[in-house]
């Protein structure tokens, strides 16, 4: 284990140093590779960038790294087996027009903007759900410019009510997101968030991990436009937040 350790760490820094991070981190990542490919060797296939967000995940405690990293090794052949998503796969669910990715914050986070009012537990079927979340989360990431690894996102609840509330999608979303796509969130803006949304919100909160809890921001309208111009350039925000930018929910 410790010669699979050293070879990854050449590996890691041959042909020069990472141009992020520091050698103490890198040299985690490592052991953390050694550690898992001993146990699963399907770790091979996945780069170093990866490890280094399992990694982070768990607070650079490679016993928790490794186990979450075993789970995703196990899960993604089941969840993506052909790997990946297609359209028709998911063509219900992109039909409605929940979710649109287009444009990019200022610090070059590709956007989500998610509409909950176009979600409803009665038209939807679970496992189709849980596809879209991860098409929609592989689409991101392919849109990642290069040394970016996080995306941003705004939750519009406008006109959300209690036909809308599926507590067990949002779990379900959280649960993919946080499991198998660690690290990748930066940052969630909930606007126009009626009332009655807080009590799925309780319910809810307790299943974000305390790493991603900070990253969910709820705008009030009065800072509505401030919130979203401070971090998204004008050519960039979607018109119906006063930008510029043509909002088209297709992927």
């Amino acid at each position: 284990m410790a010669a699979a350790a050293m070879d990854c760490h050449q590996a890691v820094t041959n042909g020069g140093h990472h141009k992020d991070g520091d050698a103490a981190e890198w040299k985690q990542v490592a052991e953390l590779r050694a550690v898992t490919e001993a146990q699963d060797p399907a770790c091979k296939d996945e780069d170093d960038y990866m490890l280094r967000r399992f990694l982070r995940a768990r607070d650079h405690n490679i016993g928790k790294a490794s186990a979450m990293l075993l789970k995703y090794l196990k899960w993604k052949p089941t969840a993506k087996p052909h790997g990946s998503i297609s359209e028709e796969e998911v063509a219900h669910e992109l039909s409605q027009g929940k979710l649109c990715l287009q444009g990019h914050d200022r610090q070059g986070r590709p956007m989500i903007y998610g509409f909950g009012a176009r979600h409803r537990p009665s038209n939807r079927d679970m496992d189709e759900f849980k596809r879209f979340v991860v098409y929609v989360l592989d689409a991101t990431v392919a849109r990642l410019p290069p040394g970016q690894e996080k995306f941003a996102a705004v939750a519009d609840l406008k006109g959300w009510g209690y036909s809308n509330c599926d507590i067990r999608a949002y779990l379900a979303a959280l649960e993919i997101m946080q499991s198998y796509y660690p690290e990748r969130l930066g940052r969630v803006f909930l606007v126009h968030v009626p009332y009655v949304f807080m009590a799925a919100w309780k319910i809810v909160y307790p299943f974000i991990d305390d790493n991603t809890k900070k990253k969910f921001v709820f705008v009030s309208d009065k800072e509505l436009d401030r919130t979203l111009r401070e971090a998204i350039d004008d050519a960039q925000l979607p018109e119906m937040y006063g930008g510029k930018l043509k909002l088209a929910c297709e992927m």
